[in-house]
């Protein structure tokens, strides 16, 4: 106990100097931290895109492929599925609901997505989260366009604005759908997922503005327009993936391999979860480069606390030196010093956890808004470790200056310098 009134007395001395140790530390906390719910709360937010789907099934290729293309919208699907298909998947017993993807437009950069409103019921991502409208509602109108967030905010859209679509990914000016516009009907809330960046708009919508077009290429001579497209038959010929929920997860293994046996064409039926672990497998790298990060942040906070107090030592010898003289021992001048580090570790570590969630709580929405983040203010269960090692690195680092006094405090401090 007298030791640790030494100590806090010790600090009170050198207020200035002790302050900007503290802070030194709880700025490498709040690095160390951060980098670490980053890096945790992306891998669940990137293994939570599709939640509460059991299945995702496309055309025959591979289960990360087909879940690039279906759910990211990287890349282009090697094939479609017949709408004929899709309804008998749509028709077995143990399948619950459906919903149709249909990919391969585009509008200035941003994916289009033909669906069905049951895609604002059944999409959900995180832990359960529904997709919820910031303004208007979903498409009920032939020529209506529902928007994500982040193109609401790089377009600077808004509910009643006119959009036109592109053929494909290019958006040339001879690739424009240019007769048939769409009207935005709603914007969707931030969602730190792809359907931030994505326009969906109905199944038939895409028939709609593909009746003048064949194998990528306008026919000439074929026009339609907007109001004749509304009497045409309009129902899909083909989709390009399908979100799929069962009755009961248990009957995911036996579904999944009825539909990979497909005996009409060849389907690839993929368990989502299984799909996005694969792919951050791939993706590890990353996050490798993540905890380097943060042990590197970690090893510089420290480096400027053991600096700061080898600095102070000089200042401190005669100090150190009566301690010794009134009867304390070199092992107690030792003690000192390492004390003194760890309770500025201590006060360190409790501003940095205390600015950290400060910074998420404030930051939220602008994360997910701008970086697609969903960072929790929670502590994640492996912070309890780090501040556990930060306080262990912070003792280790207060017993080098205390070697330091310990050598040389008594016959070094009562020195008189002229």
């Amino acid at each position: 106990m007298k030791l640790f009134y030494l100590t806090f007395k010790s600090i009170r001395q050198r207020k200035a100097s002790a302050a900007l140790t503290a802070l030194t530390v709880a700025l490498s906390v709040f690095l160390l931290l951060g980098v670490e719910r980053v890096r945790t709360d992306a891998r669940l937010g990137f293994s939570s895109t599709v939640s509460g789907t059991d299945l995702l099934v496309g055309a025959r290729s591979g289960p990360v492929t087909l879940l690039l293309y279906a759910v990211f919208h990287v890349g282009e699907a090697t094939n479609n599925i017949t709408w004929k298909s899709y309804e008998d998947i749509r028709a077995m017993p143990e399948v619950a609901w459906t919903v149709p993807l249909s990919l391969g437009d585009s509008h200035r950069g941003f994916r289009v997505t033909g669906t069905t409103t049951d895609f604002f019921v059944h999409y959900h991502y995180g832990k359960g989260n529904a997709l919820v409208f910031a303004d208007g509602k979903p498409f009920s109108d032939l020529y209506d366009a529902v928007i994500g967030a982040e193109v609401a905010r790089r377009l600077h859209y808004k509910v009643g604005d006119t959009i036109v679509l592109a053929h494909g990914v290019g958006g040339t000016d001879l690739a424009m759908h240019a007769d048939k516009p769409f009207r935005i009907s709603g914007v969707m809330a931030a969602t730190g997922t792809p359907v931030d960046a994505t326009i969906a708009v109905s199944l038939q919508a895409i028939e709609a503005i593909h009746l003048d077009w064949h194998s990528g290429i306008r026919l000439p001579g074929t026009e339609t327009t907007a109001d004749q497209a509304r009497h045409e038959d309009l129902t899909p010929k083909a989709i390009t993936a399908a979100l799929i929920g069962l009755r009961s997860r248990l009957s995911a293994f036996a579904v999944q391999q009825a539909i990979n046996e497909y005996p009409q064409e060849p389907l690839l039926s993929v368990l989502p979860g299984v799909a996005l672990g694969e792919l951050w497998h791939l993706l590890g790298a990353a996050e490798n480069a993540l905890r380097a990060v943060s042990a590197m942040v970690l090893l510089v906070g420290m480096s400027g606390m053991l600096t700061a107090l080898l600095g102070t030592l000089g200042e401190r010898r005669r100090e150190m030196a009566i301690l010794r003289a009134v009867g304390a021992s070199t092992g107690t001048v030792f003690a000192l010093l390492v004390m003194e580090s760890m309770l500025l570790t201590v006060l360190g570590m409790v501003a940095g956890v205390a600015l950290l969630t400060s910074v998420t709580v404030v930051a939220h929405d602008y994360l997910l808004a701008h970086a697609g983040l969903v960072i929790d203010g929670a502590p994640v269960p492996g912070e309890w470790l780090l501040l556990a090692v930060v306080l262990a690195v912070g003792s280790l680092a207060g017993c080098i200056p205390g070697w330091v006094a310990y050598r040389r405090s008594l016959a070094d401090g009562l020195q008189v310098r002229i």
